[in-house]
């Protein structure tokens, strides 16, 4: 999230988390700032929360996803969100709360409990003077990784739209049918729909960030490992692999494992893009790359500076060990992504707000006494 914004001129103000291992990779790469505090969201205290323009939150995944047990926000983690939401109340008693909030989740966020936490969650916005707008990216419009995140801006505006119910009047390739249709069904809410550009293009694939590890480095697996992953495949995906290493150039997959029927299976991805990188727990969310060719073929992780070029963090400063970098990516948000929402999302709505603010100022006091809105400092 950092990265994203300052690579859009933005400036960082507050950072918190709860947990050490991505306070220390914060920490290796951008150094030892004061700006971070690490703990509980709940715990926090506005004395600690400069006064910003913007405030983010990437809350837990895990009750939300399908992955997990879908206990929504009421779950353990996923509950943090309402931590979020009590130091917003609290900046708005004191009468400095943003003017811009994002959030950032899974797409399961929007079905979670039928829909009803996404409803709950932009209804607290609504009652804290926030104007909502909600739009899908995947990042693979940016870096050879398909991962569709859920996007949420909130802006302190006394405007709200007035839906139109023309059926798919709000389909786009960042409103997907669901999106749409959550947002034409909940009047209720008070909506602000802004019309973005088309997402760009990708320009590289997964051959593109695949680090150059000879093919006798300890990281390739040895045969018995990799035949016991091949095995693991189905007939079509085992004729894919076969493929690619019978092909007369080398070329790369993903290769995921995932329990099917009972049964452990190694699902291989050859389009060029990797998987949506995950948090390891228990080995299971470690993404495998699968290189063949020329009668050849090697097995492996991937690796950190991998993961980090999936991210675009591609200098990225890592410093810590496998599993450690595997989870901060796994659970970080994709940095091209992030800085063009910046770029056509909360820029032009800063620069409105700035306009209305200087405005305002000046029909009060004379032209030299204007106070005009800070740097736009964020709290990731």
């Amino acid at each position: 999230m950092r990265m994203g914004l300052e690579a859009a001129g933005w400036s960082i103000a507050f950072a918190n988390d709860i947990d050490p291992d991505k306070w220390a990779m914060y920490r290796g790469h951008f150094g030892c700032t004061g700006e971070f505090v690490l703990g509980d969201v709940h715990k926090l205290k506005t004395s600690q929360v400069p006064t910003v323009s913007l405030a983010t939150a990437s809350f837990p995944c895990n009750d939300l996803s399908l992955a997990g047990a879908r206990n929504g926000l009421a779950g353990s983690q996923s509950s943090a969100f309402w931590g979020f939401v009590d130091v917003l109340k609290a900046l708005k008693r004191e009468r400095r709360n943003p003017p811009m909030v994002l959030l950032e989740n899974v797409t399961g966020f929007l079905s979670s409990n039928d829909g009803q936490d996404f409803e709950n969650a932009l209804l607290a916005l609504n009652s804290l003077g926030y104007s909502v707008d909600a739009f899908i990216v995947d990042a693979s419009r940016f870096v050879p990784q398909s991962r569709q995140r859920l996007f949420v801006v909130g802006i302190q505006s006394p405007n709200v739209d007035s839906l139109d119910d023309t059926p798919g009047f709000y389909e786009s390739e960042i409103r997907p049918p669901a999106l749409a249709s959550f947002i034409m069904l909940h009047p209720d809410i008070a909506w602000r729909i802004k019309q973005l550009p088309r997402l760009p293009h990708r320009s590289i694939a997964l051959a593109d960030v695949i680090e150059d590890v000879p093919m006798n480095h300890h990281l390739w697996w040895n045969r018995e490992r990799c035949e016991y992953l091949l095995n693991q495949m189905s007939p079509k995906h085992r004729a894919e692999a076969e493929g690619m290493i019978n092909a007369e150039t080398t070329s790369y997959g993903t290769v995921f494992r995932r329990v099917r029927n009972g049964r452990s299976m190694a699902e291989l991805r050859t389009d060029g893009i990797a998987g949506c990188l995950r948090t390891p727990r228990g080995g299971s969310g470690r993404q495998i790359l699968f290189a063949g060719g020329k009668g050849r073929y090697g097995i492996r992780l991937l690796t950190p500076r991998e993961c980090a070029r999936l991210m675009g963090a591609d200098d990225f400063i890592l410093n810590c060990p496998l599993n450690q970098a595997l989870f901060g990516f796994g659970d970080a948000v994709c940095v091209p992504v992030i800085r063009w929402i910046a770029h056509n999302y909360l820029d032009p709505e800063l620069a409105k707000q700035d306009s209305t603010l200087c405005e305002a100022s000046t029909a009060l006091q004379s032209p030299k006494t204007v106070r005009r809105a800070p740097k736009k400092p964020i709290r990731p």
